[in-house]
């Protein structure tokens, strides 16, 4: 049984995201969350709101117990650009780009796991 949970819009790079994916990507969700909440980077906070969504989800909706999850999948893709522009000298202008990502996260129990 897997549940999902995801976030899309997240104002992160999706280079940095998928840094902090790859770092829980098929572990149990005790030890991810113990790793998201040590880890001092923006992107951890948010997979780990993320994770506990989907613990949640798995919990209500399906009614599993929660020490039997792992993190099954999870993976973080690209979202549309923010385009802004800056001042600069002699009245130009240049684009700044501010990325954004979706980031996909699914739990499954031990007994998926193939």
């Amino acid at each position: 049984m897997s549940t999902l949970a995801s976030v899309r819009g997240v104002r992160l790079s999706p280079q940095k995201g998928r840094l902090v994916a790859d770092a829980i990507r098929g572990l149990p969700v005790e030890k991810a969350l113990d790793t998201l909440r040590f880890q001092t980077n923006k992107g951890s906070g948010i997979v780990k709101n993320l994770l506990e969504s989907a613990i949640a989800n798995a919990e209500h909706n399906d009614g599993v117990d929660i020490d039997e999850l792992f993190v099954e999948k999870i993976f973080v893709e690209r979202g549309t650009k923010l385009k802004r522009f800056a001042a600069r000298a002699k009245g130009r202008g240049v684009r700044i780009e501010k990325p954004t990502c979706h980031i996909f996260i699914s739990v499954a129990t031990k007994e998926t796991k193939g």
